[in-house]
């Protein structure tokens, strides 16, 4: 049996992989002060429902991939290691002066934004080594003996080494590494050239300390995981997913724990792809996941996940650059435990802040006080109150309504159903907006994209979001609910790769492409070997970021070879980066030479094969059609027809107005809309 887990803000969504092959999603509760607890809850769950004890289950569990917010969390609450940062001489203010940008450049209310490592914890390394690799000023062994004693003086957790051109020669970087483990043995050191090996001191030196900062409070949680996991019988191999859209071991993610950023998302389009391909046959998809707390969107095409080095944490230019290769995800705080409030200017606002899991959503009866998108939901006949999360949380319909009635209905002058109908219809204009800004505002038609409802929460306003972009078809899959804990159940081990080499086109040299590729063949399979070792599949995939001369930023290309042999490769590869620069930007330059800078490989070895992601005792039975009222915008109170999913059989369609509910999410069918139930327990829908 293989189990997966997701750590989100407001529940810890669970899948499991049967003896059969067939998938058991399970939801519990979000525990922010210690998220073990949440996940060990999940657990209990799943062995109840196979009437084992935690003990049994997890004795039979052979792989456990884990994915959580931990790292993202410690940042955006300033609980990260005190970290130091180290650069050459005379660049003290890499992390101060960042690369420059400003989305308001006239608003002057905005403070400077401060550096990741403050300027009192960067130490300047006399030293120098220039862009060819050659050794301008030798490294000063003795300043940097004189700054490791400053550092245990200062009582720094956790130490950033980003020297000027390491990627073209890391001899002072390892010698600084050295003399620090030498005096500083228990001290954790990141190294930008090991670790991020590309051009671009920001980039760089940021990737380099925000992965130290993580190191001593990662290490402690993934070892206390694994501890606590082997205490309760677990004797599998624990992996942990990555913002690549890949797992790794977890001792892996322990030494890089710069891999554990925004991995949650990255991991709802690796099960979009697969779904949408298998079940909608299309190659183009809009990933949605809605969760509790926000609302994940990301845009495959041609069978591809996107890839962006551009991820910031924060506001952009006034957050942290991770100058990290991450799937390419845009998040905005809109979701199930979304707050909607009427603000000065008597406008309706939903989110971006969230109930989240503590208190969660007024229906929850635990306090919470603000009314949310799933009070929403339950005050327009949505929701069963006995049947949400299998009935594991009884919902408190008159509370929702009265806090709806309160914070939003009163002050807008309508009625309850009315405000509630408002807060979904603001809410779907956010999520619509989210998906232009990937699709429409890049130059890309979302009609021929099919949509993936993924999350408990997508079933709300899924219709109304694909009709609102044209969408032809909408895909809401069985095992949506926990979409990116079923997306890190099928992804990959991977790895990345990179070398700095700089040549052009129409001088190319070849024979130093090749021994760079020869080089990166061999961390591939030495990957392969080691941690890849036993998968059922290897994939290897070389790519190189190119640009045109002097242009400011390079694009990935494909390579279709791992070695060079004629001009007629280097002329394909040529054309290639016209055709992708054309497609992206709409503008080429088919006369021009190319600029390439970093070349990269990519290994994903997939572990074990997957069933097809259909659930476990889909469509035992068939009840009768039953019917529930509901509130829908425009025509007020309607009789819709209702219908369990998994009571639902092969090829049974459905019109709207009608609720599709399962036991951890349901659908709104509008008038108009009709659904097809797949045989994997998905629903098709034509919006």
């Amino acid at each position: 049996m293989r189990l997966a887990c997701d750590v989100g803000g407001t529940f810890t969504d669970l899948v499991l992989e049967d003896e059969t092959g067939g998938l058991r999603l399970y939801k519990s509760p979000t525990t922010p002060a210690d998220p073990l607890v949440g996940l060990l809850a999940a657990i209990d769950l799943a062995a109840s429902d196979l009437k084992r004890t935690r003990r049994e289950l997890l004795a039979g569990i052979a792989t456990f991939v884990h994915g959580t917010t931990r790292a993202i969390n410690a940042i955006l609450t300033g609980a990260t290691a005190r970290t130091a940062f180290l650069t050459t001489k005379g660049h003290r203010d890499i992390l101060l002066l960042r690369e420059g940008g400003r989305l308001d450049p006239y608003d002057n209310t905005q403070p400077f934004p401060r550096p990741y490592v403050p300027r009192a914890l960067t130490f300047e390394v006399p030293e120098r080594i220039g862009a060819d690799g050659r050794v301008a000023t030798p490294l000063d062994e003795r300043a940097v003996a004189c700054i490791a004693e400053e550092l245990g003086a200062q009582r720094v957790e956790a130490v950033g080494v980003c020297l000027l051109w390491s990627i073209a020669n890391p001899a002072h970087e390892l010698r600084v590494a050295e003399i620090l483990r030498g005096q500083l043995p228990d001290l954790p050191v990141t190294l930008s050239h090991r670790l991020n090996p590309t051009i671009r001191e920001y980039r760089r030196a940021s990737s380099t300390c925000i992965d130290a900062s993580l190191k001593p409070l990662m290490g402690t949680y993934l070892r206390g995981l694994a501890e606590r996991l082997r205490a309760e019988g677990f004797a599998g191999r624990l992996l942990t997913v990555t913002s690549q859209g890949g797992m790794m071991d977890a001792a892996d993610m322990a030494a890089s724990p710069i891999h554990a950023l925004n991995s949650g998302p990255s991991m709802a389009p690796v099960a979009g792809r697969h779904l949408a391909r298998r079940e909608a046959q299309a190659q183009m998809a809009i990933v949605a996941d809605t969760g509790g707390t926000s609302f994940d969107v990301s845009l495959v095409r041609r069978d591809r996940i996107p890839w962006t080095r551009e991820t910031w944490l924060g506001p952009r230019f006034r957050g942290h650059m991770t100058g990290f290769p991450s799937v390419d995800v845009k998040s905005i705080g809109a979701g199930g435990g979304s707050i909607a409030h009427v603000d000065e200017a008597g406008l309706l606002q939903v989110g971006p802040q969230s109930a989240g899991a503590d208190p969660g959503p007024v229906c929850y009866g635990r306090g919470g006080q603000a009314p949310t998108v799933t009070d929403c939901a339950l005050v327009l006949g949505y929701l069963d109150p006995a049947f949400f999360l299998a009935g594991a949380i009884r919902l408190d319909a008159a509370a929702a309504r009265a806090a709806l009635e309160r914070a939003v209905a009163r002050p807008l002058g309508m009625t309850a159903e009315e405000g509630a109908a408002a807060v979904l219809a603001v809410a779907t204009e956010n999520m619509v907006a989210a998906i232009e800004e990937i699709t429409v505002n890049q130059g890309i038609d979302p009609r021929g994209a099919v949509l993936v409802g993924g999350g408990g929460a997508a079933g709300f306003n899924a219709v109304a979001i694909a009709r609102r972009l044209g969408c032809a078809q909408l895909l809401v899959p069985a095992v949506g609910a926990t979409l990116s804990a079923v997306g890190a159940l099928i992804s990959d081990l991977s790895t990345d790769r990179a070398r700095v080499l700089f040549t052009r086109s129409d001088s190319l040299d070849i024979a130093a492409v090749n021994r760079v590729l020869s080089e990166l063949a061999r961390d591939a399979e030495a990957f392969a070997r080691g941690p890849g070792g036993g998968a059922v599949e290897h994939k290897t995939e070389f790519v190189v970021e190119a640009r045109y001369p002097q242009q400011t930023w390079e694009i990935e290309v494909p390579l279709r070879q791992s070695r060079f042999e004629n001009a007629e490769q280097i002329r394909q590869l040529v054309d290639d980066f016209h055709a992708l620069h054309r497609e992206l930007y709409a503008v080429d330059d088919p006369t021009s030479p190319i600029e390439l800078v970093t070349w990269r490989v990519r290994v994903h070895c997939r572990l074990q094969a997957t069933n097809g992601l259909k659930l476990a005792g889909v469509g035992a039975a068939k009840p009768a059609l039953t019917e529930r009222a509901i509130y829908l915008r425009g025509r007020g109170r309607v009789s819709a027809a209702l219908r369990r999913l998994d009571h639902m059989a092969t090829d049974e369609q459905i019109e709207g107005p009608a609720i599709v509910e399962s036991e951890y999410t349901t659908v709104v069918l509008d008038d108009g809309a009709a659904a097809r139930r797949l045989e994997s327990g998905s629903l098709l829908i034509t919006p």
